[in-house]
């Protein structure tokens, strides 16, 4: 499959679901009583009308993002839903879908809840055990899950008319969380333990090796006991899924061989790019968007773990691909080379969202005047001072973008259009990956897990 045949049936697949330092006080100003309709939760105590600090206004956002997967969660799983839309306004058709992947990062998000003392260390550990329970019982497919699961049965919702089955990539993102939470749980008390060995059980349970479709040295995403391999996505880099390779070299019971990462997602040596948009070195070609940069969460799903800051093997050094395109996609913003309004130092990020016309993959080559605040919130690590600007610039626009559980998905002042809407996929990401700037609890977690190394020597990777 070439990579803009792979690109096109992805965005296609998208549209089925329709500068202060650390410290320094911040200039934020804040309204008491500010937000959306929804209120606020035990997590989250009430708006602030100042900041003393931008480490203030860090927890705050944190906070309130979060709160998507903790007061905004499924009663019955505990995990996030695929969407909240705080006006009410759903297709008819999500009504108690919960989203693997993104239930992953909101697992992220909880975690740094704990950690920083948002939830009780108890509380946290109640719910996780709830969530994980309700995994072991919800449907799998050779040990992954579906890309949407009905919340009060734990039964496959398909994702499209094919797509009823297995999806490797969103099971990923979800075992990538749950990695983090034994780690940080696994010496514990004896409900932490416990925890912790549920956790190793889903993991041993996965079997990356069957998604090799019979033994070929690339992985594909899906599979369905009705539907068989006829989604047909194998998976070729570079977009947002390199931790499927990453844990399936790694798993302990469902090992794929090298081959499968050298010669499929690296394309025996094709994934190499010398594209570098205003000046940025990419290193690796992005699939359909190979001169510009894709969206921005292609630098953040697979981060949020797996620690790009010394990693390398043959092909790249992974802190620059991620760095890189998160600066190409601010000095796009920046040069706002179609003039839409808005655009600039404090208002960038460009990734797929919610969009003016249903949803959308935004990127340089896709760029249709919306700012979607996760691509900047989400790239802290990378960019930390642009990033506090536009967090600055956001929160400065006051009401209009802003409700229950943070910014709204997404924007265009040249539209003027917003919806008080949220995606799990894109709100969910804010928190951890602010952690990972301020303290790389995430990084420092999955890292420390012996499978994970023995898989990344495995690939040729070194880390430190």
């Amino acid at each position: 499959m070439s990579n803009n045949l792979f690109y096109s049936m992805l965005a296609a697949l998208l549209l089925s679901i329709s500068s202060c330092s650390a410290g320094e006080k911040s200039t934020v100003p804040t309204s008491p009583g500010e937000g959306g309709s929804g209120g606020t939760s035990a997590v989250v105590p009430g708006r602030p009308s100042t900041f003393g600090s931008d480490d203030e206004l860090l927890d705050y956002i944190q906070k309130v993002s979060l709160n998507y997967m903790w007061d905004g969660a499924e009663p019955t799983s505990g995990l996030a839903p695929e969407r909240i839309h705080l006006d009410g306004n759903y297709p008819s058709a999500d009504k108690d879908v919960v989203t693997i992947g993104g239930s992953g990062f909101g697992i992220a998000g909880l975690l740094v809840g704990i950690d920083r003392g948002f939830i009780g260390r108890s509380e946290g550990v109640a719910r996780l055990t709830k969530i994980v329970d309700y995994l072991a019982r919800a449907d799998r497919f050779h040990g992954a899950w579906p890309h949407w699961l009905h919340g009060p049965t734990g039964k496959v919702k398909p994702f499209g008319e094919k797509d009823d089955g297995g999806d490797l990539v969103e099971s990923s993102f979800l075992m990538e969380s749950l990695l983090y939470v034994r780690q940080y749980f696994r010496e514990g008390n004896e409900a932490e333990r416990n925890l912790a060995a549920k956790i190793d059980q889903l993991w041993r349970e996965m079997e990356f090796d069957w998604y090799t479709r019979g033994g070929q040295h690339v992985i594909y995403w899906h599979w369905s006991p009705g539907n068989g391999w006829v989604m047909n996505f194998p998976l070729e880099g570079y977009n947002e899924c390199m931790i499927v390779y990453i844990l399936a070299a790694a798993s302990p019971t469902h090992s794929v061989p090298a081959e499968c990462y050298h010669e499929g997602w690296a394309r025996s040596g094709r994934i190499k790019s010398n594209a570098a948009p205003y000046n940025h070195p990419l290193e690796v070609a992005h699939n359909g968007a190979e001169a510009t940069g894709g969206p921005l969460f292609w630098a953040h799903y697979s981060w949020i773990g797996l620690d790009p800051r010394h990693l390398h093997d043959q092909y790249a050094n992974w802190w620059n691909v991620v760095r890189n395109h998160a600066l190409s996609n601010y000095d796009y913003c920046v040069a706002n080379p179609k003039g839409y309004k808005g655009y600039g130092k404090q208002c960038w990020g460009l990734t797929a969202s919610y969009s003016v016309g249903g949803y959308s993959a935004h990127a340089p080559n896709n760029d249709l005047g919306v700012i979607t605040p996760t691509a900047a919130l989400s790239s802290f690590p990378y960019t930390p001072k642009e990033s506090m600007e536009a967090l600055k610039g956001f929160w400065n626009k006051g009401q209009w973008i802003w409700g229950k559980y943070g910014f709204y998905d997404a924007f265009s002042e040249q539209a003027n259009w917003t919806e008080p809407h949220y995606l799990a996929i894109d709100q969910c990401t804010i928190a951890p990956m602010i952690e990972n700037y301020r303290t790389g609890l995430l990084w420092k977690l999955f890292m420390s897990c012996p499978e994970i190394q023995q898989g990344l020597t495995k690939l040729g990777f070194t880390w430190q």
